[in-house]
């Protein structure tokens, strides 16, 4: 969505909250406080009503996000029962007015986005950072996040479960960083303390991919972990009965849990190799948890997939 605001139909005389982050506009400052604003920084318009129930749970989680954004974002709110003037013109800029609350999203003085209603706060920090995606910012936390997913994948999870937390403590309810918080600690062999993670993540972040794949890592680990001090005896009997794949399953289980993925998804391809039905396509079905452990995007998950792909297809 996309328009332009004609200056000459809203009141232009500046605000003298200019400079705040959350400021409160009318008829006379709406093209300083929106359209003039958002020239420099992204500004989302809350419009609102005192007798709008919605409203009053819509407000406050909005402030919260913008006081998160820590100045890369203003929030402008706009009563339209004290402002109909204003309310009008914008209606008939396109503006869907008639039914509040209804947010929407300035950059450059056009419109990029709105919604209409009130949402799960996940849902508005979504809405959010899209904005600020598309402004060229991004929100304090993903930069934190992003530092500790490379910190992660430099093998400095200590590290990253410091930055994990950061995060969660400003957005309890992002799968990522609870994701990540889980996958960190597994790094360090912290059992206990994943499964404390794991119990404190919110219900409705369940069946989101990051829970899941996060969920099945620590599921992987727990089983396997008992198989690890067993590793150089599992290889011997390995090498010893190739068509054992009971002794075959249980290694590849142990090699998963002390880190060696491709080794592991190389053990079970070699069963589905030799028979892709045994004990009702067993092999692959565990390869499948290692590639959701993993993320279906990891290397060694594309990598195997692929061997995977050739055997079944071919």
């Amino acid at each position: 969505m996309s328009s332009t605001f004609d200056e000459h139909l809203i009141g232009q005389s500046p605000s003298s909250g200019q400079a705040a982050y959350i400021v409160e506009a009318d008829q006379t400052t709406f093209m300083a406080d929106v359209v003039e604003a958002s020239q420099q920084i992204p500004v989302l318009v809350d419009f609102w009503a005192p007798w709008c129930g919605p409203c009053k749970q819509l407000t406050p989680v909005l402030e919260k996000i913008v006081h998160a954004a820590n100045g890369r974002v203003r929030l402008v709110k706009v009563d339209v029962e004290a402002n109909k003037s204003l309310a009008a013109q914008l209606a008939q800029m396109g503006l869907p007015l008639q039914s509040i609350p209804v947010v929407v999203a300035f950059w450059k003085g056009q419109v990029l986005d709105l919604f209409q209603g009130a949402q799960p706060e996940s849902e508005i920090r979504h809405f959010v950072e899209s904005l600020l995606k598309a402004s060229g910012g991004t929100m304090p936390a993903a930069d934190i996040l992003a530092a500790a997913k490379t910190a992660l994948a430099d093998n400095q999870a200590a590290e990253a479960v410091g930055l994990y937390a950061q995060v969660l403590d400003a957005e309890p309810e992002n799968p990522e960083a609870w994701g990540g918080m889980l996958r960190a600690l597994l790094a360090l062999d912290e059992l206990e303390g994943a499964e404390e993670a794991s119990s404190q993540i919110p219900a409705k972040l369940n069946n989101h991919p990051e829970i899941t794949g996060a969920r099945a890592a620590l599921a992987l680990k727990i089983e396997g972990a008992a198989a690890v001090s067993e590793l150089d005896t599992l290889k011997q009997q390995a090498a010893a009965s190739p068509t054992d794949f009971d002794i075959q399953l249980k290694l590849a289980g142990a090699l998963n849990a002390a880190g060696n993925r491709a080794d592991a998804a190389d053990v079970l391809l070699g069963i589905i190799r030799q028979d892709r039905d045994w004990n009702e396509g067993a092999a692959k079905t565990e390869l499948l948890r290692f590639f959701e452990a993993w993320g279906h995007t990891d290397p060694v998950t594309l990598a195997a997939r692929r061997k995977l792909s050739s055997l079944l297809f071919s």
